[in-house]
Formats: C-alpha cells, structure tokens, sequence
C-alpha cells in the first residue's frame, strides 16, 4: 500500500552508530573493573534502553544500571556520538521519499539532544518533518513510548498511511502496538529470524526496497 508518514529508527536504520555506542559502553564498564575484549559481544546493547541492557547482560542492579548510563554519557557525550557512518542508499531514498511529498519522521529511543547532533553532523536532519527520541531523565526510553509519541505529533489521521522501520525486534513490536505496518531492515543489527520471529510485516536488505513497496507506481 502507497504510503505518506514514513517513521524511522536511527542507530541501525539510518545510520551505523555501533562504533561510538559500543565504545562508550565498554568504557562505562570499564569503571566496574569489567574489561571487555570482544566488542561484538555487547551488540545487544544496540536497540533497547542502556540502563535495561546494563542489567540484563552484566546483572546491574538499578542503582548500578544508573550510574553506568552516567558514565557511558560522559564518553558518548564527547567522542562517541560522532562515531557513526551513514548506511549507503539510505540518504538517496530520503531524497526521493521527500520529492514524492511524504512525512519522514525519526522514532529513536536514543536521547533526542544526541540524535538532532547526529542527523545534523550527517546532514540528514532538514529531510525530517519531526525528529523524537527520549530525554536523560528517561522519559519516553522505551521504543513504544517514543513510537507513540511520534505517531501523536505527526498529525496522521489514518494509521494505514503510515510504516515503521528499523533494525530490531523493538521497533516491530511498537508498531504493531501502535497499529501501523513495519519492516525490517538487514543492514542494520537484527536478523531475518529476529524479525520473522516478532511479525514483522516486511523484511528488506536494501533501503531502495523500501521506495519500491511503499511509493504508488513502484
């Protein structure tokens, strides 16, 4: 179906923000005496909220969880958020999704002070109409908070004018939860078992076929 609000993740969708995020886990850990060798095993870090990963994968307690989305910050604030390289194709269909006349939205949990500095250094932010993340206190961390919330500000009338699209597990189940169609994208960091195992609606390798299934007389 042709659609016209288009709602994207970022870390993993629209860009490759692993570098910068993983670096600034390993040195928040780093700070509890836990040396971290193999950078690809923390690649579960990348999609739910840090503080939830922190416990989940290393046995923080809340208070724990806390101070070591402190000290991630202090790297990530810095060094780490300029850490990312743009996915290829992914700037071409931007262009041509806002020459076509559609809604581009940015639904991330990452803190939106951090993803307006990305999509900004990556010159990616005059493409969106509207760009929501979550704030350091915490609000809106969970994806089908801030999916919500975008959806809200968008202004869409009709749920079955809108996709969201992203690289985990996270970004399907809000927007089933949210009633909207979703892909899932390869490029990224989740897997075509992760995505056939929550239901997402599509899953494409290439940001080209998002165009191509949702722009009418593709």
């Amino acid at each position: 179906m042709d659609k016209k609000y288009f709602f994207f993740d970022l870390d993993g969708t629209l860009c490759d923000t692993g570098e910068g995020v993983l670096n600034g886990v390993i040195f928040a850990l780093s700070h509890f005496g836990i040396n971290v060798t193999d950078k690809a095993s923390l690649g579960g870090f990348m999609g739910p909220p840090l503080d939830d990963s922190f416990r989940r994968f290393f046995g923080f307690n809340d208070e724990q969880a806390s101070e070591a989305v402190k000290i991630y910050r202090e790297y990530y604030s810095e060094t780490g958020v300029l850490e990312f390289t743009p996915y290829d194709g992914i700037k071409e269909l931007l262009i041509s999704l806002k020459n076509d006349g559609r809604k581009l939205f940015v639904a991330t949990s990452k803190p939106v002070f951090y993803a307006n500095k990305v999509l900004d250094k990556c010159g990616f932010s005059k493409y969106f109409d509207g760009i929501y993340g979550s704030e350091f206190d915490g609000t809106r961390s969970k994806k089908i908070d801030v999916l919500r919330y975008a959806v809200v500000q968008s202004g869409i009338s009709d749920l079955n004018e809108g996709v969201m699209i992203g690289d985990r597990e996270y970004d399907i189940i809000g927007a089933k939860t949210e009633g909207l169609e979703s892909v899932g994208i390869l490029f990224g960091y989740g897997s075509r078992e992760e995505f056939e195992a929550c239901g997402a609606d599509h899953i494409f390798a290439k940001p080209s076929e998002i165009y191509d299934c949702f722009v009418a007389g593709k």
